[in-house]
């Protein structure tokens, strides 16, 4: 049974993605295709494999974690299942631990080694999708704050701008995690809103032809964080007029994580040191216009050759 896991990114349209397989599970099962989504992993099979804050971590519930795996992977492959794909975001973090970071997954490493210990490193391929990162942390930020968080400080925004680690370095992370696995990047920019292409080409399924695909939790616009605050009974005025996509960045910082982009998509381009694999779109529409084709032509970005790769242990 081949096993593929589907890790996101948040942002990244991972949830449409979902909601697109929920939608034709029974097709895909008659091609022995089973899907693990959030009604599944999210409801006790993954607990315990993931310290949390509170008690000290004991060993066992990892192992019992481990042990429920194991079990249902047995009966997937009782069942005549040949591709399981384990489509689960939150494996790799979350976006309110990136927040309070002020990076890009930097546990990505120790949180994949878990996963690839409990299933026994059989995954056999991952799915990552990228994002410019000016748009990636924006969407990020307006959904933390429509959910509560508060809107991050000048200073706080300064040092996300102004950090160096890109997807180059969550990839390298999660190929030190996951040595044995084929790592696939698939761009947001290429993919989304485009489910049937992602899995046709992702997972090698056949896809089956998309039905109402609708583009599922998009990060707030300025008019609903308004609301999302004023609900909330703090101050609206430190959001700027007019409507559309908010971004708490300056020019500058935009144009800096635009930069890092560039960068990330140029290490991809160019073979990303043989730790992954940059999936282009077959029929070429969007990807010869995205900012991935732009790197290509005019050969942009920074080798970065010196940076050294830090092995992610499970423990």
């Amino acid at each position: 049974m081949k096993i593929i896991a589907h890790i996101g990114a948040h942002r990244t349209s991972s949830t449409s993605f979902q909601a697109y397989l929920d939608q034709h599970k029974n097709d895909l099962v008659q091609d022995g295709v089973a899907i693990w989504g959030s009604e599944r992993t999210r409801k006790g099979l993954f607990a315990g494999l993931t310290p949390k804050p509170g008690p000290a971590y004991r060993k066992d519930v990892a192992n019992r974690a481990r042990g429920r795996i194991r079990m249902q992977l047995e009966q997937a492959e009782r069942k005549g299942v040949s591709t399981l794909l384990v489509t689960e975001e939150n494996m790799i973090g979350s976006t309110r631990a990136n927040l309070r970071a002020g990076q890009l997954y930097p546990a990505i490493g120790q949180k994949m080694a878990r996963f690839d210990w409990a299933f026994d490193h059989r995954i056999d391929r991952i799915i990552l999708s990228t994002r410019s990162h000016e748009f990636w942390w924006s969407s990020a930020i307006a959904y933390a704050v429509s959910r509560g968080a508060s809107i991050p400080s000048q200073s706080e925004l300064g040092c996300i701008a102004a950090n160096r680690r890109g997807w180059r370095d969550v990839i390298t992370d999660l190929h030190c995690a996951m040595p044995a696995a084929e790592i696939l990047v698939m761009p947001f920019e290429a993919f989304a809103g485009r489910p049937a292409v992602m899995l046709n080409c992702g997972a090698g399924v056949q896809a089956p032809v998309p039905g109402n695909v609708e583009w599922l939790n998009r990060s707030p616009e300025l008019s609903q964080l308004r609301r999302a605050l004023k609900a909330r009974g703090e101050a609206v005025d430190i959001l700027p007029d007019g409507h559309g996509r908010w971004s708490p960045f300056s020019d500058q910082q935009q144009a800096d994580l635009r930069e890092l982009y560039a960068d990330d998509l140029f290490w991809l381009a160019a073979g990303a040191d043989g730790l992954a694999k940059l999936v282009e779109d077959p029929l070429k529409e969007t990807w010869r216009n995205s900012q991935a084709s732009r790197v290509y032509k005019n050969d942009r970005g920074h080798s970065n050759d010196g940076r050294q790769q830090k092995v992610a242990q499970p423990g």
